[in-house]
């Protein structure tokens, strides 16, 4: 009889007992109905050093099916938060699944992630995060997608993922003297740091589209200035990123004609966009903010957001 696989579950937060409190009771309620269920610990690291999640996890853990571990991370910043938590995985893990404290898995989440790495043999699995809004938002907006997660057929090969919903080989983590960099503790972006060193390492990432995950959208996100920043921020962090995992000129100068390429596009598009709906011009400008951002990257600059 095969031992079952573990898996480590590990939940960085901060100041969001509520949400956490949710995320947690949506854990409790996955599903295996294709797989015999693996086991499970779930880990929770708290970036807030007084300790605010520690009353919900301490209330959460006689009713979860699975161990829970709660520790406390006093250095602020996401990068020491996570590097905590994959710490605190069992030295027997088989898989990491990270998860944002702020989202709701839908309750087959984890066992797609295993389906798609045990088929495509990955190294990395990741899935898309569809928007949840706390409050009405502008039609814009929706029309815009501007939240909508990207795409792919599963089992597409990618060359980074996200904390936000991922599944990765414990011994991958494990073998790195830094799993995710303090560099980028406060700015973030440090996930897509982490998992852009792993593909260069030659480790498989793929794409599970039924892996899917809910994350709430605050209302201070749903403005124009928000998705430019952030926009800038996403862009300017990749070609940083990519010109220190791959110093070639040839990819600086391919990266550096693509931020020109959307700066451009930005432009033609603004003139008919002020005679169309506000989703046009949103997003001839985004292209703009992007183009910005990647030259600013390949500049040694990463905005904030």
């Amino acid at each position: 009889m095969n031992t079952p696989l573990l898996v480590s579950i590990c939940i960085s937060t901060y100041k969001r007992p509520e949400k956490l409190a949710t995320l947690l009771m949506s854990l409790n309620s996955l599903t295996f109905d294709e797989l015999d269920p693996p086991n499970i610990e779930i880990i929770v690291v708290d970036n807030d050093g007084y300790g605010s999640a520690a009353a919900v996890c301490e209330n959460m853990a006689s009713y979860l099916r699975w161990p829970l571990k709660y520790d406390i991370e006093p250095v602020q910043g996401v990068s020491y938060a996570r590097n905590r938590s994959i710490n605190n995985a069992s030295d027997f893990s088989d898989f990491i699944a990270m998860i944002d404290d702020d989202e709701v898995p839908h309750p087959a989440w984890l066992e797609r992630l295993l389906i798609v790495q045990n088929q495509y043999c990955a190294d990395v699995v990741t899935g898309p995060v569809f928007p949840i809004f706390e409050a009405s938002v502008p039609k814009w907006i929706k029309k815009g997608n501007f939240f909508a997660p990207k795409s792919y057929q599963t089992g597409q090969t990618l060359e980074t993922a996200f904390t936000g919903n991922v599944l990765v080989r414990t011994r991958e983590l494990k073998k790195l003297d830094r799993v995710f960099d303090e560099r980028f503790a406060i700015k973030g972006a440090e996930d897509t740091h982490l998992f852009m060193r792993l593909k260069a390492d030659g480790c498989k990432i793929v794409w599970a589209n039924e892996a899917v995950a809910d994350e709430w959208i605050p209302s201070s996100r749903t403005n124009l200035k928000w998705i430019l920043r952030r926009g800038y921020w996403g862009w300017s962090s990749y070609s940083l990123f990519e010109k220190e995992i791959y110093p070639s000129l040839k990819i600086q100068l391919i990266r550096l004609l693509k931020g020109f390429a959307l700066m451009v596009s930005g432009v033609v598009l603004i003139i008919p966009s002020l005679f169309q709906e506000r989703d046009k011009l949103a997003a001839a400008l985004l292209n703009i903010s992007r183009g910005f951002g990647t030259v600013s990257g390949l500049l040694g600059f990463q905005g904030d957001w």
